[in-house]
């Protein structure tokens, strides 16, 4: 059966009216609240506001702390996953189990953790700050530490399914003809499993740019220095609705831009 006559026949099959309905009442409840910022905005003073020094430095840290928080789960992550899906380690399901942790744990427990062992008296924080004078929590590294704490399962678990979807006799191909293990995880398995890496990736700086629990908990609310667009929307919304909602905005369109520009170069299936 050809490509093109397997694609036609799924596009010619109707959803049945019970798998509709649902369907239908989970889309409306997913977008019209989103529809409701758009709605709602102040409109009148969306240009000023949108413009203003508090907006343009929240946004700067969120977009700069977020891409830093996804370099790191890149450089930690990516070692991880092939470690989880190649490696014969006993007791994996159990690290996988950890790594995915900070999935269900509410980030303001993650926050809690992470001041326990990195805070000034934390089990490491107290000797980062005796013997080398460095501070984490209530600084912008803070910051980068809580939203790579959270955001990082979501690319572990995007690039070990695709490492474990990935046909190994390329690599063991490599091996045969004398290349490194190095040689062969940069030259063959990156490349197979680079759609997995994007959306992992993807999906992290997603997760980082819209951290908050972890983030308030760990690194503080300081303006300019740890509060990023989250953070500034639950200031302005116990003083300025109006500001909350044009940023939340702002955090709307660009995660969707990201999400959607991204997702569709690197992700689209072939028909």
């Amino acid at each position: 059966m050809s490509t093109s006559t397997s694609v036609r026949r799924r596009g010619n099959g109707r959803l049945p009216l019970v798998l509709a309905v649902p369907a239908l009442i989970g889309l409306t409840f997913l977008v019209v609240p989103l529809a409701g910022l758009l709605i709602r905005a102040p409109w009148s003073t969306l240009a000023g506001q949108l413009f203003s020094e508090e907006v343009g430095q929240a946004l700067t840290l969120s977009v700069v702390c977020a891409s830093l928080a996804t370099v790191v789960c890149l450089v930690l992550g990516v070692p991880l996953a092939w470690l989880l899906a190649r490696s014969d380690l006993p007791g994996r399901r159990v690290l996988r189990a950890l790594v995915t942790v900070p999935l269900v744990l509410p980030p303001v427990v993650g926050g809690v953790a992470l001041l326990l062992v990195l805070g000034r008296r934390g089990i490491i924080g107290q000797h980062l700050d005796a013997w080398f004078g460095i501070s984490l929590p209530f600084t912008t590294a803070g910051v980068v530490i809580a939203e790579a704490f959270v955001a990082m399962p979501f690319l572990v678990i995007a690039v070990e399914g695709a490492l474990r979807g990935a046909d190994p006799r390329y690599e063991e191909a490599a091996a045969t003809l004398g290349a490194s293990r190095w040689l062969t995880f940069r030259r063959v398995t990156l490349p197979a499993i680079a759609p997995g890496v994007v959306a992992g990736t993807v999906l992290c700086w997603a997760r980082a740019l819209g951290e908050f629990g972890a983030t308030i908990t760990f690194a503080g609310n300081f303006p300019g220095k740890t509060t990023t667009m989250p953070l500034a929307v639950y200031l302005a919304l116990e003083t300025d609705p109006g500001a909350a909602i044009v940023l939340s905005i702002v955090l709307l369109l660009l995660s969707v831009t990201v999400l959607v520009s991204l997702r569709d170069r690197w992700l689209s299936t072939p028909t």
